[in-house]
C-alpha cells in the first residue's frame, strides 16, 4: 500500500475530528505511518466495520451560482477525516478496477472514469445530432435535472445495486457500515452547527462517493431502448432522431414516461421546472415547422420546456449546432477579463502578462474547441479577433501590429492551429486506445491493407497496431488474493476474503 493512497493531496491544513494534519506525512517517513495505517484499514475491510468518528463530516457549503442568498444554490461538500480517505482511497481502487474488468459500467456514462471527460461527452452528443441532420432527421433531446442526486441516493438501493452487480457478503457488510451511521455538520465562517444523522446520499467531496452515485444510475440507459441516453455523473441527456416531428414527439414522450418511472422507484427526485427539451435540426428542416418545438408531458400533467439555447457540460447548444451562441457568450465573458487587465497593466512584467494570457484566459477558448471546430468561419472569426487581442495585451502593443508578427514575437501558433494540434492529440488518443469506447468506434483503428516495406502514397496514418492486455480483476475472485499489500510487509491480513462468486 500504503503510503501512495496515505500522501494524498489534501487542500485543507486543518486538523479534522480525528486530530490529524492531512499535510503531517511531510514530517514523518513512509514506514513509520504506513505499517500502522495499513493495520488499521485491513482490519476495518475484514471486519466489515467502520469508525463512526471517521463517518462524521463538516459540511462546507460552496456556492454554485444563481442568488447567493437561496440555500438550494449552494453545493454541500463534505470535508471527511483523513483516516476516512485513506481507507476509501483502497477500496475505491479495487472496486474500481473490479467494474472495468468485468465491463460492468455502462459505456453511456462518462463521469468519473479514465479517458472520459466532459469533451468526450460533448463529442458523442453532438456528433450523434450532428449525424441525424445529416440524414434529413430532426433530433429531440431532454435534458434532466435531478434535484440534489448526491443527497438522495436510497441506501437500500444501492446495497441492492452493490449485491447484484456481483459484491458478496462479506464485502457488502463493509458497504452497510460505510452508509449507515453516518453524521455531519455545517462549518461556516469559524460557526459549527450541532451534527445531525445522514439517512441518504453519497457523501459529495468524498473519494467513493462518485463511484457509489454511478453504480446507482448505472441501469438508467436501460429503460430507453428506443433512444440514447448519455451521462455525466447525474447530467443526463436523452435523444433520438425522426424524419418528422409527430414520430419525435411521440418516442421522446415514451421514453420520458418509462424514465419518471424509474426516477420515482429509485426515489430520486426531477427537478421539472429545469428539465428542458431542444429540437435540432438543419435550418431549412426547422424553417418549414410551423411550431418547431417539443410537446412531452410529465406524469403531473405538467409541459417541459422547449428551449432553443442551452448550456451543456460548460459548452452553449443551438437547434442548428452552430456553436454561434457559445461563441457570442465566451466573447462576452473574455473581453470584459481582458479590459480590467488593461486597466492594471502598469502593475504586471510582460513575463507576468503573458502567464496570465496563457492559465487563465486561454483555457476559456480552448475548452472544447474540438467540438466546435467545425463551426461557420464567420463564428470563428470572432474568436480570432480575441485571440488577437489577447496577443496585443501580452506585447503591448498597438492595433497597427499584424497578428502574425504578434504571434512570431510571442512563438505561440495561430488559433486554427491549436484546434488542429487537439484534434490531431485526439485521433492519437483513439490510435492508443485513450478514448472511450464511444469515440474510438468513429475512427479507423486499423489500416485497410498491410504496411510493406514500400507501401507507396497512402491516405492513412501508419502506425503498428499493438494489442493491450487487460489486468485481472481487482477486487477478490476465488483465484486472487487481494489486499493492501503491494508495497506492504508480507505478514499483513489480507483486504476482503474470497468469496466463490466474483467479488
Amino acid at each position: 500500500m500504503t503510503y501512495k493512497y496515505w500522501n494524498i493531496t489534501f487542500k485543507s491544513k486543518e486538523c479534522d475530528k480525528d486530530f490529524i494534519k492531512p499535510l503531517m506525512t511531510n514530517d514523518v517517513t513512509s514506514t513509520s505511518i504506513a505499517n500502522p495505517v495499513a493495520t488499521l484499514i485491513n482490519e476495518s475491510l475484514a471486519t466489515g466495520y467502520i469508525p463512526k468518528l471517521w463517518k462524521t463530516a463538516r459540511v462546507v457549503p460552496i456556492h454554485k451560482s444563481g442568488d447567493s442568498t437561496l440555500v438550494s444554490n449552494y453545493r454541500p461538500i463534505s470535508l471527511l477525516p483523513v483516516m476516512s480517505k485513506v481507507l476509501e482511497k483502497c477500496v475505491y481502487t479495487q472496486l474500481r478496477d473490479y467494474y472495468q474488468y468485468w465491463n460492468y459500467l455502462t459505456p453511456d456514462q462518462s463521469g468519473f472514469r479514465p479517458n472520459h471527460s466532459t469533451t468526450t461527452a460533448l463529442l458523442k452528443v453532438c456528433n450523434d445530432i450532428q449525424a441525424g441532420m445529416e440524414q434529413g432527421n430532426l433530433t429531440g433531446a431532454i435534458f434532466l435535472d435531478f434535484a440534489k442526486a448526491f443527497d438522495t441516493v436510497d441506501h437500500g438501493i444501492l446495497l441492492e445495486k452493490l449485491k447484484n452487480s456481483g459484491i458478496g457478503d462479506r464485502t457488502l457488510t463493509w458497504f452497510q457500515s460505510y452508509v449507515s451511521d453516518r453524521s455531519q455538520y455545517v462549518s461556516i465562517s469559524g460557526s459549527s452547527s450541532l451534527p445531525l444523522p445522514v439517512t441518504c446520499g453519497v457523501p459529495q467531496g468524498s473519494i467513493l462517493g462518485p463511484l457509489l452515485f454511478t453504480i446507482f444510475i448505472n441501469d438508467l440507459p436501460n429503460v430507453c431502448k428506443a433512444s440514447t441516453v448519455h451521462m455525466y455523473a447525474d447530467d443526463t441527456v436523452i435523444y433520438t432522431s425522426k424524419p418528422n416531428l409527430p414520430q419525435l414527439e411521440a418516442v421522446l414522450q415514451e421514453q420520458f414516461t418509462e424514465v419518471e418511472k424509474w426516477i420515482k422507484n429509485n426515489k430520486l427526485f426531477l427537478n421539472t421546472d429545469k428539465t428542458v427539451t431542444m429540437l435540432f435540426g438543419t435550418a431549412p428542416k426547422l424553417h418549414k415547422l410551423q411550431n418547431p418545438h417539443l410537446c412531452v408531458g410529465t406524469i403531473s400533467n405538467g409541459t417541459l420546456t422547449t428551449v432553443t439555447s442551452l448550456k451543456y457540460l460548460g459548452m452553449w447548444l443551438d437547434p442548428n449546432l452552430s456553436f454561434g451562441p457559445h461563441i457570442e457568450k465566451l466573447s462576452s465573458k473574455l473581453y470584459p477579463k481582458l479590459g480590467a487587465l488593461y486597466r492594471n497593466k502598469s502593475c504586471l512584467s510582460p513575463a507576468v502578462r503573458n502567464q496570465i494570457v496563457q492559465q487563465m484566459l486561454m483555457p476559456a477558448i480552448d475548452y472544447g474547441d474540438v467540438v466546435y471546430a467545425a463551426a461557420p468561419q464567420t463564428h470563428l472569426h470572432k474568436l480570432t479577433t480575441l485571440y488577437n487581442s489577447f496577443c496585443r495585451f501580452a506585447l503591448q502593443c498597438n492595433y497597427m501590429t499584424h497578428h502574425c508578427d504578434m504571434l512570431k514575437q510571442l512563438n505561440w501558433p495561430s488559433l486554427e492551429s491549436r484546434r488542429t494540434l487537439h484534434l490531431s492529440s485526439l485521433v492519437f488518443k483513439s490510435i492508443s486506445g485513450k478514448l472511450p469506447p464511444y469515440l474510438n468506434r468513429l475512427l479507423p483503428q486499423q489500416l485497410p491493407h498491410p504496411i510493406t516495406s514500400d507501401p507507396g502514397p497512402a491516405p492513412y496514418l501508419q502506425y503498428h497496431n499493438t494489442k493491450r492486455q487487460w489486468l485481472g480483476p481487482h477486487f477478490p475472485t476465488e483465484h486472487h488474493n487481494y489486499g493492501i499489500t503491494s508495497q506492504t510487509p508480507s505478514n499483513l491480513p489480507p483486504v476482503l476474503s474470497h468469496s466463490k462468486f466474483p467479488y
